[in-house]
């Protein structure tokens, strides 16, 4: 990896920082890359990485060239940083993050640096649109400091990170909220009642025009939406109310009919109820990481007889390990704890002794991939975004 990006990693250090006053300094200095691009800003709990897949692949099949920046990182830091759904090479990468480091003059995080940079990046490489998904909260996340949207979208809503964001629905209404500025709002009607009446009262559209499922299965959804049938091959149904939450932020985008039904089934992610098979076992690997993002999960080993499931698990401090625990509970007798490899990391002895309050069968090991040698039959790995990257690795080499 270039220099450049290990200077940025080192701003890690600093920690995390919540507002917008550097992102937008940088932004300036830039010459504001974001007041030239069409963007669509996304918030939420749960399903903001869909959610950008699916709007992204709309746009691309409606022949607009596109940057989409998500975090965290899956399979590669570069998957981060994407115009018309590829990942923009290092090297020319390199370039425009040099450019927003300088810009920082030491005084940025790591994820500011990076705001700032794939903005740039997205302009400078001709994008018209650029799909950008917020970090934490919304409203003081640094990448709350564009200035111009077209579209504020808000994805499925839980309580998570009630150290930053407060421990009420409210509360964290508010942040996500935040990125409603001088632009429609578009809201997944997944969404607790809290959620659901906090934003009504802000007079946002729901993506729920004729919403329906009409069936599940393992290669997919099929759903209804404002009169029209769609196939998603992402599995789960809050796959549906993400796609439909797409689809209407497409629509008032004025996108064509036949680019949005393209877009929805061309979308595919890495890391998100991913199924792979290898060495006569079935893998599943799936970065959900609190109770409510790890139901579809549940609901897919479900399929399976418990015998024939074990999970692979780990979690960072800051989550709700007995939640994500309890809805996996009974799916599977064995499970196998490690420790993600992150300074936000939770110490391994307190994954084994939560482990053991709801699986008979509890070992630990030092990382996925010693797990992943042992493990056969129906294998899970799960809990956390951070055991994805080093899952799929093994996975994929022995293909």
């Amino acid at each position: 990896m270039r220099p450049i990006f290990k200077d940025i990693a080192n701003l890690n250090k600093k920690g995390m920082k919540f507002g917008v006053d550097t992102t937008r300094r940088i932004l300036a200095s830039l010459g504001s890359p974001d007041k030239k691009l069409k963007i669509i800003h996304i918030a939420g709990t749960n399903g903001k990485g869909s959610t950008a897949e699916y709007i992204t692949r709309i746009l691309i099949a409606a022949g607009k060239r596109t940057g989409t920046f998500t975090s965290p990182m899956v399979e590669s830091y570069f998957d981060q940083f994407k115009v018309d759904g590829k990942p923009i090479a290092e090297k020319v990468l390199s370039e425009y993050f040099e450019a927003a480091f300088a810009a920082a003059e030491g005084s940025a995080t790591e994820f500011e640096v990076e705001t700032a940079g794939a903005l740039y990046a997205f302009y400078k490489e001709g994008c018209e649109y650029a799909v950008v998904e917020c970090g934490l909260g919304g409203k003081l996340d640094a990448t709350n400091a564009i200035a111009k949207k077209e579209i504020a979208v808000i994805s499925s809503i839980g309580i998570e990170h009630t150290a930053f964001l407060g421990n009420t629905y409210a509360k964290i209404c508010e942040h996500k909220a935040g990125i409603i500025n001088n632009c429609p709002a578009i809201v997944n009607a997944l969404q607790p009642s809290e959620a659901r009446e906090y934003f009504k009262k802000l007079g946002v559209t729901f993506a729920e025009k004729g919403f329906k499922i009409n069936n599940i299965s393992l290669d997919g959804v099929k759903f209804t939406y404002d009169g029209r049938e769609y196939k998603t091959r992402m599995y789960g149904r809050e796959q549906a109310y993400d796609a439909a939450t797409a689809i209407e932020a497409a629509h008032t985008l004025k996108i064509d009919e036949s680019a949005i039904r393209a877009g929805i089934f061309e979308a595919n992610l890495a890391g998100r109820l991913q199924v792979l098979t290898a060495l006569g076992n079935i893998y599943i690997v799936d970065g959900g990481h609190n109770p409510s993002g790890m139901k579809p999960l549940a609901e897919l080993i479900n399929n399976f007889p418990a015998d024939d499931v074990e999970i692979i698990f780990g979690c960072l401090a800051d989550k709700d390990i007995n939640g994500n625990l309890r809805t996996l509970e009974g799916l599977s007798k064995k499970i196998t704890a490690v420790q993600p490899d992150s300074p936000r990391a939770l110490d391994i002895n307190k994954i084994t002794a939560a482990c053991k309050k709801y699986f008979s069968v509890v070992s630990e090991d030092k990382s996925v991939s010693a797990a992943l040698e042992k493990a056969k039959g129906v294998v899970v790995v799960c809990g956390s975004f951070t055991l994805v990257k080093e899952a799929l690795s093994w996975i994929e080499k022995k293909l």
